[in-house]
């Protein structure tokens, strides 16, 4: 399973940022690691230097062998938390999926 890690041009992306989330990702989304190709995480802040709440946006793009990808997107007041809800919605998402392939 690849992980790739974006962030826009107002949050500062670096080794130990990617090294957390990755970890996360892979911690989080064990149980459907054979079924995963690739994830695509997208971190932004939508208003830039300006204060707002829930500013912070994280989106996840699972991509899955024959399906289509499932993405979600979480707001919050930082990017770990804009994760966390993030990485929450897309394991019910994937859980969801696969329950009802399992039907068929």
């Amino acid at each position: 399973m690849k992980i790739q890690i974006n962030t826009d041009k107002n949050i500062e992306g670096h080794e130990r940022l990617e090294a957390y989330f990755s970890g996360e990702l892979e911690k989080g989304l064990t149980r459907f690691e054979e079924k995963i190709t690739r994830i695509e995480v997208h971190f932004g802040d939508e208003n830039g230097e300006k204060f707002s709440v829930k500013d912070k946006k994280c989106v996840i793009e699972v991509r899955t062998a024959k399906l289509q990808p499932l993405t979600v997107t979480e707001h919050a007041d930082s990017i770990e938390k804009a994760f966390q809800g993030a990485l929450a919605k897309i394991k019910k998402s994937l859980t969801t999926t696969f329950e009802k392939m399992k039907e068929y």
